[in-house]
């Protein structure tokens, strides 16, 4: 195996490990297990500048109210024997989050409109929620629900849900240059126990995060949010529409750990630099991808894509929400998350990052004719040769760089990856042949 695969495979690992880490804890979009969760992630990264906030409950949020807070510590089904038949303790995902509490004697008949399954998937238990309903249920697989005979059965479910907060964390890695803005990176931390659809974007960021910090140069500034889904997006932009207008470029990360093709989906805008970045990284990291439009249907990017905003905000994922069977169901295991999957994941979030960085405005000094680049030891002396693609990417560079062109506009143009015209761009200008126009 090759140096390159073992370290791919060592990363994949432990992305694997973070997720696993992470996927006993009891989530909703408040509680304990939110603030379990950051804890988490400021273990992993002891480096981050990771700010916890919370945003007390009954705050308005433009249009909405910060929710009160819920926790649970219990929540049983037990048969006429005391036996539990139904148990918390062996799934977080059999309770319908943000229950309400319960102590009562029920029939089946009476229990069963409050049993979700999936009958499709009769080993399956699905995730359900009931946010802004007060209302209470169990999840459970078809077939144990059929296995249930007629009967009284006590039903308790331990839970709060009363005044506290929305919490969520923050993390702003400043820039190392002159201020060009801020990249917004968000993921949401508010699923129980669903691998892909939640946890391997938060590894995924919780890594890229680690990353840039430990860059020594950056020309953005990278903002990470860890946040409650919808909810928590909503309520960061009610307390940071100052803050919007510093973000140049965004991406959520989310369901990045499948086994599906990569899939990028646009922002609102359909043709921000960030939808052309990341379509071009898709499309020169090798393998099959897809591009998809925006739609008003997903995570929070269809909340940073609101008409008053419209940030251009896209999403990194693999197959797209809902159009994998184990979404939303107890199927989205350990097993489900593919340490490959996430090791790619994890480079195609870095390349967007890097092709971000990269795509610089350049100016020749002299754009008269070709500078002779044999003398300055850039060009092979031997003729007739077959040239190089760097020898191309200097030549690319040289007739395209006039001021008004982004490296990303000569990539597109010829064909190249943009780290390759971009370490081109480096060496001009380290041989006095090209000027970083506002640098």
């Amino acid at each position: 195996m090759s140096e390159r695969r073992v370290e791919t495979a060592a990363v994949g690992a432990a992305l694997h490990a973070f997720v696993a880490e992470l996927f006993p804890i009891c989530r909703s979009i408040t509680g304990d297990g939110v603030r379990a969760t950051l804890a988490a992630i400021a273990r992993r990264v002891p480096a981050l500048p990771l700010i916890v906030h919370e945003v007390p409950s009954g705050t308005p949020v433009f249009d909405w109210t910060v929710p009160r807070e819920w926790n649970v510590r219990d929540a049983w089904i037990a048969n006429a024997g005391g036996e539990r038949v139904v148990d918390l303790a062996r799934s977080n995902l059999h309770l319908v989050g943000y229950s309400v509490p319960v102590d009562a004697h029920l029939t089946l008949a009476e229990l069963k409109p409050r049993l979700h399954t999936l009958p499709d998937h009769p080993d399956w238990i699905p995730f359900r929620t009931t946010y802004y309903d007060e209302d209470w249920g169990f999840c459970l697989s078809e077939r144990q629900l059929q296995s249930l005979p007629d009967g009284t059965y006590a039903v308790r479910i331990d839970s709060t849900l009363a005044p506290g907060s929305l919490t969520y964390g923050e993390a702003l890695i400043p820039a190392t240059e002159p201020d060009a803005g801020e990249v917004l990176l968000s993921c949401h931390v508010c699923h129980p126990s669903l691998a892909n659809d939640n946890l391997a974007g938060i590894a995924v960021a919780t890594e890229l995060a680690a990353r840039l910090a430990a860059r020594p140069r950056r020309r953005y500034a990278y903002r990470f949010l860890f946040i409650p889904g919808t909810i928590g997006s909503i309520t960061w932009l009610a307390r940071n529409e100052a803050t919007v207008a510093h973000i140049r470029h965004g991406l959520v990360l989310t369901c990045l750990g499948d086994r599906g093709r990569p899939t990028y989906k646009r922002s609102r805008r359909g043709d921000a630099e960030i939808d052309r970045v990341a379509a071009h990284v898709l499309a020169t990291m090798g393998g099959a991808h897809r591009i998809v439009p925006f739609e008003p249907w997903g995570y929070d990017e269809r909340q940073y894509c609101s008409p008053a905003f419209d940030l251009p905000v896209g999403c990194l994922m693999r197959t797209p929400y809902g159009q994998f069977p184990e979404y939303h169901s107890s199927a989205d295991d350990l097993a489900f998350v593919d340490p490959a999957a996430l090791a790619e994941s994890l480079g195609l979030a870095a390349g967007i990052v890097d092709g971000l960085e990269a795509n610089r405005v350049y100016r020749r000094r002299d754009p008269r004719a070709e500078p002779q680049l044999g003398r300055r030891g850039l060009w092979d002396p031997v003729g007739g040769k077959t040239r190089t693609t760097n020898d191309l990417a200097m030549l690319w560079v040289l007739n395209l760089c006039d001021g008004r062109h982004t490296l990303l506009d000569v990539a597109e143009r010829a064909g190249l990856p943009l780290p390759t015209l971009a370490a081109a761009a480096e060496r001009l200008v380290t041989h006095g042949l090209l000027d970083e126009v506002g640098a």
